[in-house]
């Protein structure tokens, strides 16, 4: 009797144990780095989720440490799901054991034993098998989890794991698409939800069949109160919260530039960047605004950065990313566009730093020719002699482009560079004149760079968009964070910039003097700038069509400045002050400079004379060879402009005279049959220019 017993339980071991090691072998292998890839995520300098992706598979799957959940789902979680988690070994004897006596009573399994290792298990395997066999693979498989995995990294896995409904996988997909939140901070009816949601994803999805998930809450409800891990209270409290119906969109701040990161760095699965999500928020609800106000089709960006550690806080790709009709998946941030006349306060500051300008010094604006390039005010007028300091705070051109003539672009364009920024022009072309009027290709983030150099007194700064970066800036400088050996201008030159740029005029209905700024609107209204600093932060918007289309009536001051200041007050109330005045600084009025300071002269000037050359006359308008039709003129006259030259001015048409006034380089003249015709403009000084044109 005892042996046949012995025999018994001989071969009922000898069985079981063949059968876990057959459960074994048709498991397969392990593929615990398969398990372990998630949503590539990118994080702000907090930690905050700013833009998730989903797997190659098409799922959300988002990584999840369960110091980051709400301590009452892990709870309600033990005693729903697994009560030893923390003492058994992947299998629990004693819920195995009333799984067997509920089968054998009911004839049925009714519950499977399993653990939260075995769940682990067979959601690696990928097979919900509620058979004999399927639940000894999963036994197998679970020992092998709990003798290669803490239980940390084990309950890490369900955290990612644990199926939700549809494309949903782990607890921080499904608090963010369920309740617009992450799972940090949950209700009890939250996270008894998500407890119970993994029992069945699909026919208890909350936004297919949220009376099923209801009931599913409140049974968890009941269990957790028997478990002594909340109150009868707090769960008839918890079952009257509503059910969510719809699922939430994830978060995608930064959507550019988070596209960006992910393309640079593909094998990373978390990117953490220096932006700040509240600030990022608040700035693209501000482009979406502004952008709308001003008119269809117009886009805007915005970056702000801390140019005192070099780190980009906000970047606005666009005036919203889903927005097709802006275009709104166009980077405006990093693409290249004409900067208008937010270059001119450098060209003036290699001038300061020369020792060729003060802010005091005056300059005479009146029309200019550099051989065929006769560059104009954006208001087509002239207005004598100003002071540097004026022609700054007005933008004029002309005084713009003599100073570049003197300290020469070239110069200019090295300085950028040695500051890490390269100008783009035409074809590879060399720099020009026109580099004053926006003659040029930079982006958003290069000008930002730019004016945060400007902003540190000259010291130029490599801006970075990754907390790991600066890191390795730091360490590689050792001295001096993100500073370049080279300035972009001397102290005392960028000080005389700022001092000019603070007393800009603001936009209507805001206040000036907080920050220096610069605005700047690229040739046929198709780029409008406004970049300005304080003591800590750079901010710079631009407003335009990403198609490089004119938006008429678009200015820098008028549509991207209000971006601007907008965009200082939410950054924070308080204004960091400015760079103090440097010792060596020169303040007074023009009479208090010295002698080679107190007028600017071109290199053709006769200072000795007491006077200035006179630049030849020369016809701006009709171009030579050019055609005109006569339709266009619906029988007016027409308009003949010179520039340059001592007045007055002569004027003939194929050898004759034309009546002129004596004091405008401007006259009329009507033309009386079509064909060519050769017009010639003499100046006092019997200087001349001819053009040939066609009439039609």
């Amino acid at each position: 009797m005892v042996l046949a017993t012995f025999v018994t339980i001989l071969v009922g071991v000898g069985t079981a144990y063949g059968l876990y090691y057959k459960a074994f072998a048709d498991a397969g292998p392990l593929l615990l780095e398969e398990a372990k890839a998630t949503s590539v995520t990118v994080v702000d300098r907090e930690g905050r989720l700013l833009r998730a992706f989903t797997t190659p598979e098409g799922n959300w799957r988002l990584p999840l440490d369960p110091k980051d959940v709400d301590p009452h789902y892990l709870k309600m979680l033990f005693a729903f799901e697994d009560k030893r988690f923390y003492s058994h070994h992947g299998v629990d004897p004693k819920a195995v054991l009333r799984a067997v006596l509920q089968m054998a009573r009911h004839g049925r399994i009714v519950s499977g034993g399993s653990t939260l290792t075995m769940q682990v298990a067979r959601l690696l395997d990928g097979k919900h098998e509620r058979t004999t066999s399927g639940k000894l693979r999963q036994m197998a498989r679970a020992i092998e989890l709990e003798r290669k995995l803490s239980k940390k990294e084990i309950l890490k896995l369900y955290l990612r794991l644990a199926p939700f409904g549809g494309n949903l996988e782990g607890v921080r997909a499904a608090s963010l698409a369920y309740f617009g939140k992450e799972p940090r901070r949950l209700s009890l009816g939250e996270a008894a939800l998500l407890v119970a949601l993994p029992q069945s994803p699909e026919q208890r999805r909350l936004d297919r069949n949220p009376e099923a998930a209801r009931r599913a809450r409140d049974r968890v409800l009941t269990r957790a109160v028997a478990a002594h891990v909340i109150t009868a209270a707090d769960a008839t409290k918890a079952k009257t919260e509503r059910i969510p119906k719809v699922r939430y969109a994830f978060p995608m701040f930064a959507p550019h530039l988070s596209e960006a990161q992910v393309a640079a760095h593909p094998k990373e699965e978390i990117i953490k960047l220096t932006l700040d999500r509240t600030l990022q928020a608040s700035l693209e609800k501000l482009a979406t605004e502004q952008a709308q106000l001003i008119g269809d089709k117009v886009s805007a960006a915005i970056v702000v950065a801390d140019h005192q550690t070099g780190e980009i806080l906000a970047e606005v790709g666009s005036a919203g990313y889903m927005d097709a009709g802006r275009q709104g998946a166009v980077d405006m941030a990093t693409a290249v566009r004409s900067p208008g006349s937010t270059l001119k306060p450098f060209i003036y500051g290699l001038a300061f730093e020369a020792g060729l300008a003060h802010p005091e010094t005056l300059i005479d604006d009146r029309p200019t020719r550099f051989g065929t390039y006769a560059p104009k005010n954006f208001d087509e007028n002239f207005h004598g002699t100003v002071s540097i300091r004026e022609a700054l705070e007005q933008s004029l051109n002309i005084p713009a482009v003599r100073v570049l003539a003197r300290v020469g672009p070239g110069k200019l364009v090295g300085r950028f560079r040695r500051a890490g920024i390269d100008a783009r022009f035409p074809d590879k072309s060399e720099p020009t004149l026109a580099m004053a009027l926006g003659g040029t290709g930079l982006t958003l983030e290069e000008m930002t760079q730019l004016y945060a150099s400007l902003a540190r007194g000259g010291d130029s700064i490599t801006l970075v968009h990754r907390l790991d970066e600066r890191a390795r800036a730091v360490a590689a400088t050792r001295v001096k964070p993100l500073v370049n050996a080279h300035r972009l201008m001397s102290p005392l030159a960028a000080w005389y910039v700022t001092d000019v740029l603070k007393d800009a005029p603001p936009p209507p209905n805001a206040k000036g003097g907080r920050f220096a700024y610069k605005t700047g609107t690229s040739y046929g209204y198709r780029d409008a700038w406004a970049i300005g600093y304080d003591g800590r932060y750079v901010v710079a918007a631009w407003v335009g069509k990403p198609d490089n289309s004119s938006v008429p009536g678009i200015l820098g001051r008028t549509a991207a400045a209000p971006i601007l200041f907008d965009a200082f007050a939410r950054i924070s109330e308080k204004r960091a002050p400015l760079q103090a005045m440097p010792a060596n600084a020169v303040r007074g009025t023009n009479a208090d400079l010295p002698a080679p300071l107190k007028r600017w002269r071109d290199p053709g000037d006769d200072p000795a004379a007491g006077r200035f050359i006179e630049p030849p006359v020369l016809i701006s308008f009709p171009p030579d060879q050019s055609e005109i039709e006569e339709a266009d003129l619906g029988g007016d006259p027409l308009v003949l402009k010179a520039d340059g030259g001592a007045l007055p001015l002569i004027w003939l048409i194929d050898g004759k005279p034309i009546k002129s006034d004596a004091h405008s380089r401007e006259v009329t003249w009507q033309p009386e049959t079509s064909g060519f015709a050769k017009l010639t403009v003499i100046d006092a000084k019997g200087r001349t220019d001819r053009a040939s044109i066609r009439l039609r």
